[in-house]
């Protein structure tokens, strides 16, 4: 095929090697800032609720809330940066959301609180499947699952040096006569403010205008991208957001953000409670250890099915061992055992991620990968507001702090449903985009190619 073909030639690799080195470490720490923000009030929470008095349901409500703001505005936000360029429109989002971020230290009532976690996560509106959308335009799909699995390091990144980082701000209480949690939202906010101004001087927005590639290897990763990209049928942006398999890409999504932010909003609590102390620098350490083991699989997973071309086998196996460790994490006799438990549950929903997202990259390009890619990530991170207020419901109807999370585990196992159920109906549905990177179209042949 022209994609293996154009995929595998020597100029392509250069290039996407030089990528890799270039835009990866950088789009990783962005991420890391971006997760980190999202859960930093996992570690706050103990010392946030002590000091303001605020019960289990108002943070819950609170944490989730942040994803209402990210939902209403992901699309168009997709969309500008296609319009306005990725330097631009990223350092934008950045800037925006670290200010918001920074404020969240004056979060001392309940208003405040839902309204700068509102306005955080329409800040942040965009930037992960921007992300997504960007590496289309520099990675063919024979090396995206790997690619994005690099990408997807963030996530446990945030937690192996952030949740050290978080426990020493906090353990900074009463210095300036602030709080904290307080400390922790301040200096994180401003780190990723800093960062958004650098990637106004370090992010190309093409290919065509990295300075870092050879006039060669810029016209032969173009060539690459655009002959992959020639494979799928025009069509409209509104037609990908009506796209049955749009749509179902986004329930498996939600569910997966169930799966992360079920455990994520308050894995430092658990840990806390396992070693039989009070979050700080200890138990950072300690939350830490999960997330090495979550880059373990991501790596694994990445290889596996990049080699293997059997994506949805793979994924269906990352929610599967996800689901096993969720719910031994609160069935375990012992801490030791619970943390292993955790570790197995990380390595699950982390690296199930990046061999998800190989599906909707693999049918839309264009304005309708923006719109699409966008609409997949918005509609799944309503799973983010979802998670902590069912698992704060759930522990309150039983009684007990452990029935929550075994719902959370009974979401992810719905998962590795879901994905078996889109295999059953890519076998069904023969499509001529078919190839042995797994990546073949799910469908009616219409809307399976969408620009």
């Amino acid at each position: 095929m022209t994609e293996t073909r154009a995929a595998g030639a020597p100029e392509v690799a250069s290039a996407v090697a030089k990528a890799m080195r270039r835009l990866v470490p950088f789009l990783l720490l962005m991420y890391v800032l971006a997760f980190l923000d999202r859960v930093n009030i996992g570690f706050a929470q103990e010392s946030f609720q002590a000091d303001t008095g605020l019960g289990d349901a108002a943070y819950a409500f609170g944490a989730g809330i942040f994803f209402l703001g990210y939902v209403l505005l992901e699309v168009p936000s997709n969309l500008l940066l296609r319009r306005f360029g990725a330097r631009r429109w990223m350092a934008r989002i950045m800037i925006s959301w670290g200010l918001v971020s920074a404020a969240l230290m004056f979060a001392h009532t309940a208003p405040v609180f839902y309204g700068l976690r509102f306005l955080l996560g329409v800040a942040e509106a965009g930037f992960f499947p921007g992300v997504i959308y960007y590496l289309t335009l520099w990675v063919p799909a024979a090396h995206r699952a790997r690619v994005m699995a690099l990408f997807y390091f963030g996530a446990p990144l945030a937690f192996i040096f952030g949740s050290p980082l978080s426990g020493l701000l906090l353990e900074m209480d009463g210095i300036s006569e602030l709080h904290g949690w307080q400390w922790l939202f301040l200096v994180q906010g401003l780190a990723t403010v800093a960062v958004g101004l650098i990637a106004l001087r370090v992010l190309p927005d093409s290919p065509g205008s990295a300075r870092w590639l050879t006039p060669t290897e810029k016209a032969a990763l173009t060539t690459a991208v655009a002959a992959e990209d020639g494979e799928k049928e025009e069509s409209s942006v509104l037609r990908a957001l009506r796209s049955g398999r749009v749509l179902y890409l986004s329930l498996i999504y939600f569910v997966i953000q169930v799966s992360v932010y079920g455990v994520t909003f308050f894995l430092p609590t658990q840990v806390g409670e396992l070693l039989g102390t009070t979050v700080g620098f200890e138990v950072s350490l300690v939350t830490a250890i999960p997330w090495v083991c979550a880059i373990v699989g991501s790596v694994v997973a990445g290889r596996v099915s990049d080699r293997t071309g059997r994506r949805l086998p793979v994924a269906a196996c990352c929610l599967i061992a996800g689901a096993a460790g969720i719910s031994g994490s609160v069935l375990a006799g012992s801490p030791a055992l619970a943390l292993v438990a955790l570790c197995v549950a990380a390595a699950g929903f982390i690296a199930v991620q990046p061999v998800f997202w190989t599906q909707p990259t693999a049918f839309l390009t264009g304005a309708a990968a923006a719109g699409g890619i966008a609409l997949v990530n918005s509609l799944g991170s309503i799973g983010g507001f979802v998670a902590p207020n069912v698992k704060t419901w759930a522990d309150g109807v039983a009684g007990s702090p452990s029935a929550g999370l075994q719902v959370i585990a009974g979401f992810t196992l719905f998962g590795a449903v879901l994905i078996a159920g889109l295999g059953a109906w890519q076998r069904r549905t023969p499509q001529p985009g078919a190839n042995r990177t797994g990546e073949g179209l799910v469908g009616t042949e219409k809307e399976s190619r969408i620009r």
